[in-house]
């Protein structure tokens, strides 16, 4: 999974350009928050979640690999992750960990173990 990790799968049904913030994001156990920003960017493509009241305003980046699924009638992106990993995973600060390639290398270690 880890060498597909930051692209889109060809499955997920995600059309480059998309406009995906405000969308709702849906582990397999339920629901995780809404899309607050998003980079198709080859080899770097991720979600960036807000996590709401569900887990204290936490931010999180998804990596792209880690989607399944886009339901553009329902506005909404399933996952192939839990919510557990989703609460433990390293909290997200634009600021410093954008552009950040050791947070990035974090981030793929911690999605980097085969998904569901």
């Amino acid at each position: 999974m880890s060498e597909d990790l930051w692209g889109f799968k060809d499955t997920s049904g995600h059309l480059a350009g998309a406009d995906l913030r405000g969308w709702k994001v849906e582990a397999a156990d339920g629901d995780i928050g809404k899309v607050d920003n998003h980079s198709d960017e080859v080899g770097s493509a991720h979600l960036v979640v807000d996590t709401g009241p569900w887990i204290f305003g936490k931010r999180v980046l998804l990596p792209a690999g880690t989607v399944t699924r886009l339901d553009p009638d329902d506005k909404r992106i399933h996952v192939a992750l839990t919510r557990d990993q989703v609460k433990h995973s390293p909290e997200f600060e634009p600021a410093t960990h954008l552009d950040d390639p050791t947070y990035r290398d974090i981030i793929g270690r911690y999605y980097g173990a085969p998904l569901l």
